[in-house]
């Protein structure tokens, strides 16, 4: 028998260190056998990559910049998160619905109750037997104070409009992605980012492991260098 799909989101502030070590839990898993679909949010299809830059660029109202997100989110859903589910892939996404509520919900302030909704309409699974919200099986959430995210991107590229908030942007969304945690601590997965590449790894592999999904050797051959 084939085995399920994993869908497993990476999440946290910008500068946090996702993803060095997205592909390298992609690594991990295809050690194992498995077939991995690395994806990201806003993004992961044509039209949502379109989107994506849109959002990241454009000036616009909170509004539109929601809705803008969970079009791209609902596209991304139908054309590459489900498909790869269906087929028994491993879906690491940099960023799913976790991030909207933290960015525009906490950093922007938009509204939770009207994000709550559009979450229900945009990721609802609806067939024979079937309806239920898509969720990740595990969100691993890099948990790093915004002083310390800010510093590491400074030197790192030139920041997109989100990249250039203030710090005080960043602590919101911070807070927002505290709150998300603390609303599913069954989903959730704290990384202390602030820890070197080697203690992150150990926290990402430990996580795996006790769900079942990674063997421990095979953690300790794919470690990020």
């Amino acid at each position: 028998m084939s085995k399920p799909g994993i869908f497993i989101s990476f999440e946290g502030i910008d500068g946090a260190g996702k993803s060095t070590h997205i592909e390298a839990l992609a690594g991990a898993f295809r050690a194992q056998g498995r077939a991995v679909t690395l994806t990201r949010e806003p993004g992961g299809t044509p039209l949502a990559e379109k989107l994506r830059s849109i959002v990241l660029n454009d000036t616009m109202d909170a509004l539109t910049e929601v809705l803008l997100i969970f079009a791209a989110r609902r596209d991304h859903l139908a054309k590459v998160i489900e498909p790869a589910l269906a087929r028994g892939d491993v879906v690491l996404c940099d960023r799913f619905t976790d991030a909207t509520f933290a960015y525009q919900g906490g950093g922007r302030g938009f509204d939770l109750e009207t994000l709550s909704i559009l979450e229900q309409w945009v990721q609802t699974r609806q067939g024979p037997g079937v309806d239920f919200v898509r969720q990740p099986d595990m969100t691993l959430w890099f948990d790093l104070a915004p002083e310390v995210a800010a510093q590491r991107l400074s030197d790192a590229r030139v920041p997109d409009k989100f990249e250039a908030q203030p710090v005080e942007f960043f602590n919101r969304v911070a807070q927002g992605y505290a709150q998300r945690a603390a609303q599913s601590p069954g989903r959730f997965a704290r990384i202390d980012a602030a820890q070197g590449r080697h203690a992150v790894w150990q926290q990402i592999t430990s996580a795996m492991v006790r769900r079942g999904w990674l063997a421990i050797m095979v953690a300790d051959r794919t470690e990020p260098q």
